[in-house]
Protein backbone atom coordinates (compact mmCIF):
# COMPACT_ATOMS: atom_id res chain seq x y z
CA UNK A 1 0.00 0.00 0.00
CA UNK A 2 2.78 2.45 0.92
CA UNK A 3 5.32 1.05 -1.54
CA UNK A 4 4.93 3.92 -4.00
CA UNK A 5 6.44 6.15 -1.30
CA UNK A 6 9.39 3.87 -0.46
CA UNK A 7 12.84 5.16 -1.38
CA UNK A 8 15.28 2.91 -3.23
CA UNK A 9 17.63 3.44 -0.30
CA UNK A 10 18.28 5.78 2.62
CA UNK A 11 21.22 7.79 3.92
CA UNK A 12 21.60 9.82 7.08
CA UNK A 13 22.93 12.76 5.05
CA UNK A 14 23.49 13.83 1.47
CA UNK A 15 27.11 14.30 2.45
CA UNK A 16 27.47 10.62 3.44
CA UNK A 17 26.30 9.13 0.12
CA UNK A 18 28.92 7.08 -1.70
CA UNK A 19 28.77 8.90 -5.03
CA UNK A 20 31.88 7.10 -6.33
CA UNK A 21 30.05 3.76 -6.14
CA UNK A 22 27.00 5.23 -7.86
CA UNK A 23 29.24 6.44 -10.69
CA UNK A 24 30.84 2.98 -10.99
CA UNK A 25 27.34 1.50 -11.25
CA UNK A 26 26.63 3.66 -14.31
CA UNK A 27 24.78 6.62 -12.85
CA UNK A 28 25.66 9.91 -14.53
CA UNK A 29 23.10 12.46 -13.35
CA UNK A 30 21.97 13.45 -9.88
CA UNK A 31 18.82 15.42 -9.18
CA UNK A 32 18.79 17.15 -5.81
CA UNK A 33 16.11 18.77 -3.72
CA UNK A 34 17.53 21.88 -1.98
CA UNK A 35 15.83 22.67 1.31
CA UNK A 36 16.69 20.28 4.14
CA UNK A 37 18.54 18.07 1.66
CA UNK A 38 21.55 20.28 0.87
CA UNK A 39 21.03 23.15 3.34
CA UNK A 40 18.53 24.04 6.08
CA UNK A 41 15.21 25.35 4.78
CA UNK A 42 15.68 28.75 3.11
CA UNK A 43 19.45 28.90 3.70
CA UNK A 44 21.90 29.96 0.98
CA UNK A 45 24.48 27.58 -0.44
CA UNK A 46 27.47 26.78 1.75
CA UNK A 47 31.10 25.84 1.26
CA UNK A 48 30.09 22.23 1.98
CA UNK A 49 27.54 22.30 -0.86
CA UNK A 50 30.09 23.87 -3.21
CA UNK A 51 32.68 21.21 -2.35
CA UNK A 52 30.11 18.45 -2.92
CA UNK A 53 29.14 19.78 -6.34
CA UNK A 54 32.79 20.30 -7.33
CA UNK A 55 33.49 16.70 -6.28
CA UNK A 56 30.52 15.39 -8.26
CA UNK A 57 31.67 17.26 -11.37
CA UNK A 58 35.19 15.83 -10.94
CA UNK A 59 33.71 12.32 -10.85
CA UNK A 60 31.85 12.98 -14.11
CA UNK A 61 28.33 13.62 -12.82
CA UNK A 62 25.96 16.23 -14.13
CA UNK A 63 23.54 17.75 -11.62
CA UNK A 64 20.15 19.37 -11.57
CA UNK A 65 18.34 21.01 -8.67
CA UNK A 66 14.58 20.47 -8.64
CA UNK A 67 12.48 22.45 -6.21
CA UNK A 68 8.90 23.47 -5.58
CA UNK A 69 10.32 26.89 -4.67
CA UNK A 70 10.16 29.76 -7.12
CA UNK A 71 13.02 30.83 -9.39
CA UNK A 72 14.29 33.67 -7.12
CA UNK A 73 15.19 30.99 -4.54
CA UNK A 74 16.43 28.28 -6.89
CA UNK A 75 18.29 30.12 -9.68
CA UNK A 76 20.93 31.86 -7.49
CA UNK A 77 21.57 28.62 -5.60
CA UNK A 78 22.01 26.71 -8.86
CA UNK A 79 24.28 29.39 -10.30
CA UNK A 80 26.47 29.34 -7.19
CA UNK A 81 27.06 25.58 -7.49
CA UNK A 82 27.11 25.53 -11.32
CA UNK A 83 24.10 23.25 -11.64
CA UNK A 84 21.10 23.04 -13.91
CA UNK A 85 17.77 23.63 -12.20
CA UNK A 86 14.01 23.35 -12.40
CA UNK A 87 12.01 25.68 -10.15
CA UNK A 88 8.29 25.58 -9.35
CA UNK A 89 8.51 21.85 -10.08
CA UNK A 90 5.15 20.76 -8.67
CA UNK A 91 6.68 17.67 -7.08
CA UNK A 92 5.54 14.89 -7.00
CA UNK A 93 4.55 15.43 -10.64
CA UNK A 94 6.88 13.35 -12.80
CA UNK A 95 6.99 16.01 -15.54
CA UNK A 96 9.86 18.03 -14.09
CA UNK A 97 11.90 14.99 -13.08
CA UNK A 98 11.81 14.09 -16.76
CA UNK A 99 12.70 17.70 -17.64
CA UNK A 100 15.70 17.49 -15.26
CA UNK A 101 16.88 14.30 -16.96
CA UNK A 102 16.51 15.94 -20.36
CA UNK A 103 18.56 18.94 -19.18
CA UNK A 104 21.34 16.58 -18.04
CA UNK A 105 21.06 14.21 -21.02
CA UNK A 106 20.46 11.23 -18.72
CA UNK A 107 17.82 8.51 -18.55
CA UNK A 108 15.87 6.70 -15.87
CA UNK A 109 18.65 4.11 -15.74
CA UNK A 110 21.44 6.67 -15.25
CA UNK A 111 19.79 9.16 -12.89
CA UNK A 112 19.58 9.27 -9.09
CA UNK A 113 17.36 11.54 -7.03
CA UNK A 114 18.31 12.78 -3.52
CA UNK A 115 15.71 14.37 -1.27
CA UNK A 116 14.35 14.55 2.28
CA UNK A 117 10.57 14.14 1.84
CA UNK A 118 8.66 10.98 0.97
CA UNK A 119 5.42 12.45 -0.36
CA UNK A 120 6.97 14.96 -2.72
CA UNK A 121 10.61 14.07 -3.43
CA UNK A 122 10.66 10.27 -3.30
CA UNK A 123 7.14 9.75 -4.63
CA UNK A 124 7.95 11.98 -7.62
CA UNK A 125 11.20 10.14 -8.32
CA UNK A 126 9.39 6.81 -8.10
CA UNK A 127 6.70 8.07 -10.48
CA UNK A 128 9.45 9.08 -12.91
CA UNK A 129 11.07 5.64 -12.60
CA UNK A 130 14.41 6.75 -11.14
CA UNK A 131 16.42 5.61 -8.17
CA UNK A 132 15.62 7.62 -5.04
CA UNK A 133 17.75 8.22 -1.97
CA UNK A 134 15.92 9.54 1.08
CA UNK A 135 18.10 11.58 3.42
CA UNK A 136 17.28 12.76 6.92
CA UNK A 137 16.23 16.42 7.08
CA UNK A 138 19.17 18.68 7.93
CA UNK A 139 17.28 20.88 10.36
CA UNK A 140 14.17 20.18 12.47
CA UNK A 141 12.65 23.65 12.02
CA UNK A 142 10.15 23.42 9.17
CA UNK A 143 6.93 24.98 7.94
CA UNK A 144 3.77 23.64 9.60
CA UNK A 145 2.54 21.74 6.53
CA UNK A 146 5.85 19.87 6.38
CA UNK A 147 5.72 19.09 10.12
CA UNK A 148 2.33 17.46 9.56
CA UNK A 149 3.68 15.44 6.62
CA UNK A 150 6.63 14.27 8.74
CA UNK A 151 4.20 12.58 11.14
CA UNK A 152 2.67 10.62 8.24
CA UNK A 153 6.13 9.86 6.87
CA UNK A 154 7.01 8.12 10.15
CA UNK A 155 4.16 5.69 9.57
CA UNK A 156 5.30 4.92 6.02
CA UNK A 157 8.93 4.56 7.13
CA UNK A 158 7.88 2.14 9.87
CA UNK A 159 6.47 -0.20 7.20
CA UNK A 160 9.46 0.46 4.91
CA UNK A 161 11.92 -0.59 7.63
CA UNK A 162 9.78 -3.59 8.57
CA UNK A 163 9.72 -4.73 4.94
CA UNK A 164 13.50 -4.44 4.66
CA UNK A 165 14.01 -6.86 7.59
Amino acid sequence: MFQKFYPSTRSHSTYEIDFETLYKRGYRGIIFDIDNTLVPHGAPYTVEVQELFDHLKSLGFDTCLISNNQEPRVAPFAKAVNSKFVSNAHKPSRKNYVKAMNLMGTSTKTTVFVGDQLFTDVFGANRAGIMSILVDPIHPKEEIQIVLKRFLEKIVLFFYERRKK
